[in-house]
């Protein structure tokens, strides 16, 4: 069986994610995954090509280096804000009543509901795509996709939910690509796209809201009979949250990144003994010492996710389906990692809640970050890409001997002269990599990656002994920290504090 290659990129507000996979048969094997800062893109829309496609070009040359390979065509997401949903109808009688209705004309009936829905500015508008929300034929009503299929009738008609969006969002995408020389192979709508990586059939059947809590917006879907029924997007997320503490605190936004994910949480009242304590970060000589209260930090980010969160639940109200979703809410995105965010939207909304992860439907042996909620968008893309048969993103052609070499589990290779073989280095473990020493003003965006492209890690001096003594001693109760020491309680405080009930 011959193996595919499958890449996704993820624009987000602050992150470019690239995931390249291994599709065999129903096996899928994904081999990288890294994220790197984004520029250039607002609401998760690139307003900007010219910056948007540095990062893009450096993720892409960055996997390409690595797995010592050539990335021909990829799959992108589409832009989920300025999204509006349609209802379409369209009816056919057919040639031969006594034959039974194949799935053919099933998504032949749907393609002519599109084409005959009257866009309201077609240079400005643009059909993501369609989504069948019943059928009924000469005798029955409300059926379903799948029992319409193999049904005997004259004729049949289809409801269907349209989604549109704006076209020049989707040209600044085919211009980036275009500019880099890549194939888009397929874009995808990508809240359909997420719920084939975190939600389970029973909750779509049962009824589930899916929020996306993404940096610069929150999309709500909800499914219900295992068919997408309604679509809405809010136009902020966690970008707020950051400049509240940016602009409260005094810091620079890189600084409120960092510490938004490293101590931030909501419901300060079940802080306990953290809610106590005073994050003190050193400064330069002039500004000295700048204490942040978490309790404090706390309240700024409670605030902001409340105003979210009422946002939601209008949305869930205004889709009627607020009393059908009987597994609740699933929450994914970068905003997904906030400390005591699933109890305090429990807590609020009175749904359940848990947090949505990738699901365990491929294997990924050491790919740090692909479990993650903000991962959910990129694995999403892949198992859709999957099912829809797609061909190969990367060109057997281009495939070199080192590639063979570094990945003979990822790649087919052709036999290896027996000389070459004994030449190869064969080394029992990867060397370990030396972590970087991180400038005061990098930080980490949606999903954990570095989102100062400008800025690179250097070393710092060591202080004199006359900086030295001047340093003030800690003091009781406080956090007193450095950049150092702040970054390196990021991945620990986050473990700890991810989806903490109380």
């Amino acid at each position: 069986m011959e193996d595919r290659y499958i890449a996704a990129v993820d624009m987000g507000t602050w992150k470019i994610a690239l995931t390249v996979a291994k599709i065999t048969g129903d096996d899928v094997d994904i081999v990288y995954y890294k994220e790197r800062p984004s520029d250039g893109i607002r609401n998760s829309a690139v307003f900007n090509p010219g910056k948007a496609e540095g990062p893009i070009r450096e993720a892409i040359a960055e996997a390409e280096e690595e797995l010592k390979i050539k990335i021909m065509q990829v799959v992108v997401g589409l832009p989920r804000c300025d999204v509006r949903q349609e209802i379409a109808q369209a009816r056919v009688e057919r040639t031969n009543p006594d034959e039974s209705i194949t799935r053919e004309e099933v998504e032949n009936l749907k393609a002519l509901a599109q084409d005959e829905y009257p866009l309201g500015d077609p240079d400005k508008d643009i059909l993501y795509g369609a989504v069948a929300q019943s059928f009924s034929d000469d005798e029955n009503f409300q059926l379903i996709e799948n029992d319409i299929i193999g049904v005997i009738s004259q004729s049949f008609e289809g409801n269907f939910k349209l989604f549109i969006g704006k076209k020049g969002a989707v040209r600044t995408i085919d211009k980036i690509f275009n500019d880099l020389g890549i194939a888009i192979a397929r874009k995808y709508f990508t809240p359909s796209a997420q719920a084939k990586a975190v939600l389970t059939e029973d909750e779509m059947i049962g009824g589930v809201g899916l929020i996306d809590l993404g940096a610069g917006a929150t999309s709500v879907t909800i499914y219900q009979g295992n068919i997408l029924r309604y679509y809405a997007s809010i136009p902020y997320g966690g970008n707020v949250i950051t400049s509240d503490i940016r602009t409260e605190c005094s810091i620079s936004p890189r600084l409120a990144e960092n510490i938004k994910y490293a101590f931030g949480a909501c419901m300060p009242e079940k802080l306990l003994t953290l809610g106590e304590k005073t994050i003190q970060i050193e400064g330069n000589e002039t500004e000295g010492f700048r204490q942040i209260p978490v309790k404090y930090l706390s309240e700024i980010i409670t605030a902001r996710v409340k105003e979210i969160l009422d946002a939601i639940l209008y949305e869930i109200q205004a889709s009627g389906m607020a009393d059908s979703l009987r597994a609740g809410l699933v929450i994914t995105g970068g905003g997904a990692k906030l400390a005591n965010i699933v109890s305090y939207i429990k807590e609020v909304s009175g749904y359940n809640v848990r947090t949505g992860k990738p699901r365990r439907k491929f294997s990924a042996e050491g790919i740090p970050g692909i479990f993650e909620p903000s991962a959910t968008t990129s694995v999403g893309m892949i198992l859709s890409a999957k099912e829809d048969g797609l061909l190969g993103c990367i060109d057997p052609v281009e495939r070199p001997a080192a590639f063979v070499t570094a990945f003979p589990s990822y790649w087919p290779a052709d036999p290896v002269p027996e000389e070459t073989a004994e030449e190869r280095p064969v080394s029992a473990e990867e060397p370990a990599q030396e972590a970087p020493v991180i400038p005061e003003d990098a930080a980490e965006g949606d999903g954990g990656a570095l989102f100062s492209e400008e800025q690179v890690p250097v070393e710092e001096p060591a202080p004199t002994p006359k900086k030295a003594a001047k340093k003030e001693p800690k003091k009781p109760g406080k956090l007193s920290i450095t950049w150092k020491k702040l970054l390196g309680f990021v991945d620990e405080m986050t473990n700890d504090m991810d989806n903490e009930e109380v």
